[in-house]
């Protein structure tokens, strides 16, 4: 913009503020200049935010619309209907067991006890020890399962909180935690705590970042700078802090993050970058090489949310499977989750958050200090932590060592890669970028995807679905390197889809019509309330009162 417009503007813009005050009365001229001051802090307040007018916009528009009488009652009649729908599938997942609704009055001895907890774990369609399912379950070592299993009684209920009691639960956990800051190339002043799971883990960096930006660089509407392929829990973690997601797209053909998208996302209020190592969607690497280059430039924290891959990735070299460099050894990387429970085949509830340095950890930390109970201090979100978990996590470690994580990690990768040679062998369906680890994505130009999900699940198999596009993934575990269940999962996907192929137009019925159609809706609060519905659904219990108390 040239002086002269500059000037000319002025000038049009002085005359117009004389010729409004002109001949007025002082409290005319009074009122006149608080209501343009207050227009222009309401203008001010509605451009300079994170969210997009048209995004904001959008959301009213659509938040008005569904309170027309005709539309709210149509909405909550389709919502009725799926809370039934809901409701029903759990009480088919649960057989014939009866509900206890009312606490007996009558104890039960230990075989009676045993018996119906044997009966609760049965219940379930799908069976992960034959392998047929993505993720969720990562070893079904027997051995292991044993040992845990004695590990996790004798430790059961100890409670590192009572540090005093607990010592040596606190010593293990310090193990952990010095052990994975090695792994991941991390200092003599690397550091972390264990958490319950990756969610915990990556909410407490978020908390860390945020205290931490507020305190040292007066941050008060903070941002995050993340790929649209981050895992949720980044959500999660905005919603509880008060921390606005500035999400960024991915190069469509790597799925990796667009890191020139990622500098421009950056602005004053940014408190954190975020690179995946692997992302959960489509298991490519983000390059932390540039993103750490990015903190740097900006003096802004990056953490790598290694939770899905995290122990895969630190074995692949070892394995024969060299990647780019992605934790502490990339200078500006300042923080990694990763997940015990999943590639370290230790029990659920397990995870790890390592911070660079201490100073980011202190802010991460909760304290007390004027509570009459006394000086309070915790380190994560719970207070109390299971301490049998924790005994868990360090004596599954020490089973394994590296020696056995990176045999587990050869296998593993070894059948990722076979899978995804014989999927792109097939036609009509195409993988998303290049897996780095151990998922694999794919999807088709040809027909709808979720039908393929449709007709795989009711072979046993029981894949991930993504939107935006339309997909499936598999996450290969432990339990796929089983002899035979590779070839079977190709040739089932080939036979299905030449099947589809018959009649490629046809629309998608059943539970994945659902969701579908659940990416077509614009009004995204929508689809919210279904999942409040299902989430409801999975504690719903009969109003029929089924103890057997008296």
């Amino acid at each position: 913009m040239s002086k002269t417009i500059i000037r000319d503007s002025t000038l049009a813009l002085r005359g117009a503020v004389n010729g409004a005050f002109a001949n007025r009365e002082p409290w005319q001229v009074a009122a006149i200049t608080t209501t343009t001051v207050l227009s222009l802090v309401w203008l001010w307040s509605l451009i300079n935010q994170d969210e997009s007018i048209y995004t904001r916009l959008k959301r009213r528009v659509f938040k008005l619309t569904r309170k027309i009488p005709m539309v709210q009652a149509k909405i909550n009649e389709e919502l009725v209907k799926l809370k039934k729908d809901f409701e029903n599938d759990m009480l088919k997942s649960c057989g014939n067991l009866e509900y206890i609704t009312k606490m007996p009055f009558e104890s039960m001895n230990e075989e009676q006890i045993l018996k119906k907890l044997d009966e609760h774990l049965q219940l379930g369609n799908y069976k992960y020890k034959d392998g047929k399912v993505s993720g969720a379950v990562y070893t079904c070592n027997p051995k292991l399962v044993q040992m845990v299993k004695e590990v996790y009684g004798k430790a059961s209920y100890t409670n590192p909180l009572h540090s005093d009691l607990f010592p040596g639960i606190c010593k293990m956990e310090a193990e952990v935690i010095r052990m994975l800051s090695g792994l991941f190339h991390g200092g003599s002043d690397a550091c972390g705590s264990m958490t319950t799971g990756g969610t915990e883990s990556i909410v407490m960096a978020c908390k860390a970042y945020r205290d931490y930006a507020r305190e040292v660089r007066g941050i008060k509407r903070p941002n995050m700078v993340l790929p649209v392929t981050a895992h949720t829990a980044f959500d999660k973690a905005g919603q509880y802090f008060n921390i606005y997601r500035r999400t960024v797209a991915i190069d469509p053909q790597t799925t990796k993050v667009d890191i020139k998208a990622m500098e421009k996302a950056i602005n004053k209020n940014t408190i954190m970058l975020v690179g995946s190592a692997p992302n959960f969607p489509y298991g490519t690497i983000d390059d932390i090489q540039a993103i750490a280059k990015l903190g740097l430039k900006y003096n802004i924290p990056v953490h790598v949310d290694a939770c899905l891959g995290g122990f895969i990735i630190i074995f692949m070299k070892r394995a024969g499977y060299p990647l780019k460099p992605f934790d502490f050894a990339v200078k500006g990387v300042t923080s990694i989750s990763a997940d015990t429970h999943k590639y370290g085949f230790t029990p659920k509830g397990s995870s790890v958050i390592l911070y660079s340095e201490p100073k980011y950890r202190h802010y991460q930390f909760t304290v007390s200090t004027d509570w009459p109970g006394g000086i309070y201090g915790s380190p994560t979100v719970n207070g109390s932590r299971a301490g049998g978990v924790i005994a868990a996590t360090w004596a599954t470690m020490l089973f394994h060592g590296e020696d056995g994580y990176t045999e587990s990690t050869k296998r593993i990768v070894d059948i990722t890669k076979y899978i995804e040679n014989g999927l792109r062998k097939i036609k009509n369906i195409y993988i998303f970028g290049v897996p780095d680890t151990s998922v694999i994505a794919f999807g088709s130009k040809d027909f709808d995807i979720y039908r393929l999900s449709d007709a795989l699940n009711k072979k046993g198999w029981n894949l991930n679905g993504l939107q935006f596009p339309p997909g499936l993934h598999i996450c290969i575990t432990d339990v796929h390197t089983q002899e035979g269940i590779a070839d079977q999962f190709v040739n089932d996907v080939k036979e299905q889809v030449a099947e589809i192929m018959k009649n490629p137009g046809q629309v998608v019925e059943g539970k994945m019509a659902i969701y579908g159609v659940s990416q077509a809706l614009p009004d995204r609060s929508l689809v919210g309330d279904f999942i409040k519905l299902f989430l409801d659904s999975l504690v719903y219990t009969p109003q029929q009162n089924h103890t057997s108390g008296k």
